[in-house]
């Protein structure tokens, strides 16, 4: 009688969404196979037949992870006002950011600050993901000046790319254990002038 082994069934998401909280948490080089195997309740073949090697899985994780940020753009894309939408996007964001239930910070920045020799594909990854976010400022910004609420002569690429990078210091900051008033203070500084 022939035996065919059976591969165990095994929902992908869920697996993949495992495996990112961890990388998201230990980072690249920490997150071991056995480490993956464990939380994604998969075998060792059902790892490598899915995914093909740590590498691909830790670029899906990646792109599992940015599809999930893309509902704080959407609030930017649906604001009524300027200062609405980013004082609403922060919000979500610094709440995000400093989520006990999640690893800390953002995925995608602790990628862009400790991988040591990320390859083409997630830098890329990294790229798209924070121009995607200063254009969706920009975007916003542009809608103000249209509607008179941002003075016309406000250089709105400098500011969009403000925006961005007070995105990921809130990002290093939440990381590290800094106290979310203060980056909820900052936001209101800085949108002052807006």
């Amino acid at each position: 009688m022939l035996l065919i082994a059976r591969t165990k069934e095994f929902n992908k998401d869920q697996a993949l969404h495992q495996a990112m909280l961890l990388f998201w948490k230990k980072g690249y080089e920490a997150a071991s196979i056995p480490d993956l195997l464990e939380v994604m309740g998969i075998s060792r073949s059902s790892l490598y037949d899915t995914f093909s090697d740590k590498h691909t899985l830790y670029t899906a994780a990646l792109e599992h992870y940015k599809k999930g940020s893309f509902n704080k753009q959407v609030i930017l894309e649906r604001a009524s006002t300027v200062r609405d939408g980013i004082l609403q996007f922060f919000e979500h964001h610094i709440a995000s950011a400093y989520d006990t239930s999640l690893p800390g910070g953002c995925f995608v920045t602790n990628t862009a600050t400790t991988l040591e020799s990320p390859d083409e594909k997630i830098n890329e990854l990294i790229k798209t993901s924070f121009l995607e976010l200063e254009q969706a400022f920009c975007e916003l910004l542009e809608k103000g000046q249209q509607s008179g609420e941002i003075d016309k002569s406000t250089d709105i690429k400098a500011l969009s790319y403000l925006l961005l990078n007070l995105h990921q210091s809130i990002n290093i900051m939440a990381k590290t254990g800094q106290d979310p008033e203060r980056a909820k203070e900052m936001i209101t500084f800085a949108i002052v002038g807006v």
